[in-house]
């Protein structure tokens, strides 16, 4: 649906254009579908501005993109991004469904500082984030559920850099399939085995070499812990992988 706008309210379709083309101009990309029909969303008291779907590999926002609006995961997983000095890419953390784009930066104001990607075909929905700030300033509680969030986040990254930090190549490979693992296992309809990611994205997760992690992943495949095909990767033996996690020798 790539520059594809499908406005739904017909009862007024100049005041529809006008809505759309609005919601349209920012830095966000094309591919919206709009819901003019104001359905209230189950987590945030007031009304989404729109509904966007974007497919594996689509840029969903740059860094350094100043915006008044965040997002939700309502379907898949968005990958943040941002570059090494040595120009790879470092996968800082991958969003599930549920978790939230730019909620931080909408309520300082700032830009982003991640490039955010669409790990899997996904759904979004977005939310003027001047209600946010509104929203925040009169309600304690909702404030201090969006921080918490927030601050959740930030100290699982925190413990993962330091845990990996003296960690194994292959420690920190199957502590990383694990994590996707429990992520894909937030949709119940996921069991969690197979997990759809390339060895580029998989390298740039942990972060690691590609050809390393490719040799890494062969001898755990050699040892029936993984299979998998390209852009694929499914788990065969969960207790192995989890002896691994914690760095035992299983040789």
């Amino acid at each position: 649906m790539d520059g594809a706008i499908s406005t739904r309210d017909n009862r007024a379709r100049g005041n529809a254009a006008r809505t759309s083309e609005a919601v349209t101009c920012g830095p966000w990309p094309a591919g919206i579908v709009y819901d003019g029909r104001a359905d209230l969303d189950h987590e945030f008291p007031f009304y989404r501005s729109s509904v966007r779907k974007f497919r594996r590999g689509e840029i969903i926002a740059g860094a350094g993109v100043v915006l008044d609006m965040f997002a939700r995961v309502q379907r898949g997983m968005v990958s943040a991004s941002t570059p090494l000095a040595d120009g790879r890419e470092f996968i800082v953390e991958i969003v599930p469904k549920g978790g939230l784009i730019g909620e931080l930066e909408v309520l300082r104001k700032q830009s982003l500082s991640l490039e955010y990607r669409a790990s899997s075909d996904c759904e979004l929905h977005y939310f003027d984030g001047r209600l946010l700030r509104d929203l925040c300033a009169n309600d304690p509680q909702f404030q201090v559920k969006i921080l918490s969030k927030a601050l959740a986040r930030v100290s699982e990254l925190e413990l993962r850099i330091i845990s990996n930090a003296g960690s194994s190549l292959r420690q920190r490979l199957a502590r990383t399939l694990l994590r996707l693992s429990a992520l894909y296992r937030m949709d119940a309809q996921n069991s969690g085995d197979e997990l759809i990611i390339s060895q580029h994205e998989l390298a740039a997760t942990l972060p690691a070499s590609r050809e390393k992690v490719n040799q890494c992943l062969r001898r755990l495949r050699e040892s029936k812990v993984v299979d998998g095909t390209q852009g694929k990767i499914r788990i065969l033996n969960r207790k192995a992988l989890e002896a691994y996690a914690e760095g035992a020798d299983l040789a």
